[in-house]
């Protein structure tokens, strides 16, 4: 009678501990379906949004590239700062390098005679002039280094600078006229230049040889 109970017992223990098991089985395959709810849920939630979407009607409009951008001018750069390392100073003292005859001059080492002979006689045609008469001397000093770096891009060869005669200066001093002479000086683009003639200015100006571009 004793076995018969323990068996019985056993039994319920059994039958308890299966369904517990199922019971278990049962809340995680419920947690399990749950979160698929919410994964899919969320998935879809931009649709579920959005709602219903229909493809666009052709608009007729013409789509344009992009205008290209513009090539930086770096030729321009490199010569702007040529031009800021080369820069001329008012201090250089050209007077000892000039050649004081009937028209004061000036002629690189290395450049003939002739050529400020054939200068004088106008050999050369004039292209183009500056006239920095009644111009400070720091905006004459820019606007010539400006006129000069132009001339050499454009591939001219001789131009004429006027600077005045300085009647108007205190003490009728022609002070321009002595920093023209050393702002040409220092530009190594100058091979010379002579005191213009009498029909082209006189005392008043200067015919300036540049080199040949490069």
């Amino acid at each position: 009678m004793a076995l018969k109970t323990k068996s019985l017992q056993d039994l319920g223990a059994i039958r308890r501990h299966l369904a517990e098991q199922e019971r278990v089985a049962r809340e995680q395959a419920a947690r399990d379906a749950e979160a698929r709810k919410r994964t899919e849920a969320e998935k879809n939630l931009f649709q579920r949004a959005a709602g219903k979407v229909e493809p666009l009607r052709h608009h007729g409009r013409v789509r344009h590239a992009p205008e290209p951008v513009a090539p930086i001018p770096a030729q321009r750069q490199l010569d702007d700062q040529r031009v800021l390392k080369e820069a001329i100073s008012d201090e250089f003292d050209a007077s000892t390098l000039l050649e004081v005859d009937d028209a004061m001059s000036f002629r690189r080492p290395g450049v003939g005679i002739d050529v400020a002979r054939k200068l004088r006689r106008g050999e050369w045609s004039i292209q183009s002039e500056i006239d920095l008469h009644g111009l400070r001397t720091d905006d004459a000093r820019e606007a010539l280094a400006t006129f000069l770096r132009e001339a050499v891009r454009q591939g001219l060869r001789c131009v004429r600078v006027v600077h005045g005669k300085g009647l108007g200066s205190p003490g009728k001093t022609p002070v321009l006229k002595g920093k023209v002479h050393s702002w040409l000086v220092q530009k190594n683009e100058v091979m010379a230049f002579v005191q213009a003639r009498g029909d082209e200015g006189g005392a008043g100006a200067v015919v300036v040889l540049l080199k040949p571009s490069s």
